[in-house]
């Protein structure tokens, strides 16, 4: 099995043997090259476009610089961090493993994006919300990875949107949004006898609880049963709750070590239980889908679009 992504879907009757079918994201991609273990010199074609990489020094800004260097139709514009970071003055192909490529890590990025066509960021919220003012002046592609925005936060992103052409997603990765498509389908098809619960667990170092990941696949639950997640939402039990309110969607998170991401729902019905789960083992799985968007979006009209839209699984 290619190494990325599995999306496992288990049925489990009473009795000692779970049907269990499992597949891999990888089939439904085309191949794609290998990223190489060292090389940044990748010559810039004509009509490549080019692209401004936030968040350049965190793990995820890595892991973009990289996968850039082997994606076709691509070229790095530009690398920002923030203030005070220690990979501010560095060289971005360095910092991804590559070599040097000539491009330094700045900490202002409007000089960058006066020369780019659209930017991709995995940073906090607070940076959206400044890049988002910038990308919507120059009427770029903003790709946003970044999670954990508030409904204020949202609001002032799809204001954005109206003069950028942005995609945000809780998670770039193809297997999990075809999962949040099946998520939303069994959700349709089976009543509330079945009580849906979303597990998910990350590193140590992620901020922010439930994962982006989780609340989109929350939504896609919502959207199958025709209910409003913030009234049906199940966060942080603990001591004396009482029963399980019926229509809930419940939400546990747990971090530790040096997890990628693992998401699990649960649909729990009276003698069986239905699990859809995605276990993400490497994170160029959720940087080619962020580049992967940041092609589709060029030429696309100023919008909010999610990574369902680029995948063509909004009629799912």
């Amino acid at each position: 099995m290619a190494k990325g992504c599995r999306i496992v879907i288990a049925t489990m009757l009473r009795g000692p043997n779970p049907f269990i079918m499992s597949f891999s994201s990888a089939l439904l991609t085309q191949p794609r090259p290998a990223i190489p273990a060292a090389t940044g010199d990748k010559t810039m074609a004509d009509g490549d476009m080019r692209v401004v990489i936030a968040g350049a020094g965190g793990r995820m800004g890595r892991t973009l610089i990289h996968a850039i260097a082997a994606t076709k139709g691509l070229t790095l514009a530009g690398a920002v961090d923030a203030p005070g970071s220690a990979a501010i003055g560095r060289d971005a192909g360095e910092l991804a493993g590559l070599g040097p490529n000539g491009v330094k890590v700045v900490s202002d990025v409007a000089p960058l994006l006066k020369q780019a066509d659209g930017l991709v960021e995995f940073t906090i919220p607070a940076a959206t919300l400044a890049f988002v003012e910038l990308t919507a002046a120059a009427g770029l592609v903003h790709v946003i990875g970044t999670t954990g925005h508030d409904e204020e936060a949202d609001a002032i992103i799809a204001a954005a949107a109206k003069r950028a052409t942005i995609v945000k997603s809780g998670n770039m990765s193809l297997g999990v949004n075809l999962l949040a498509a099946l998520v939303k389908r069994v959700a349709q098809t089976l009543d509330d006898d079945y009580d849906i619960e979303i597990f998910e667990m990350h590193h140590n170092r992620k901020i922010d609880a439930p994962s982006g990941t989780a609340l989109m696949l929350g939504r896609a639950a919502a959207a199958g049963r025709g209910i409003d997640l913030n009234r049906h939402s199940a966060r942080g039990r603990d001591g004396m709750t009482g029963t399980r309110r019926k229509g809930d969607i419940g939400f546990a998170s747990l971090r530790g070590g040096t997890v990628v991401g693992e998401h699990e729902v649960i649909f729990a019905g009276p003698a069986e239980r239905i699990e859809l789960i995605h276990r993400a083992e490497d994170r160029l799985i959720f940087a080619r889908g962020a580049l992967h968007a940041a092609l589709w979006a060029r030429g696309k009209k100023p919008g909010l679009y999610s990574m369902a839209d680029v995948l063509g699984l909004g009629d799912m």
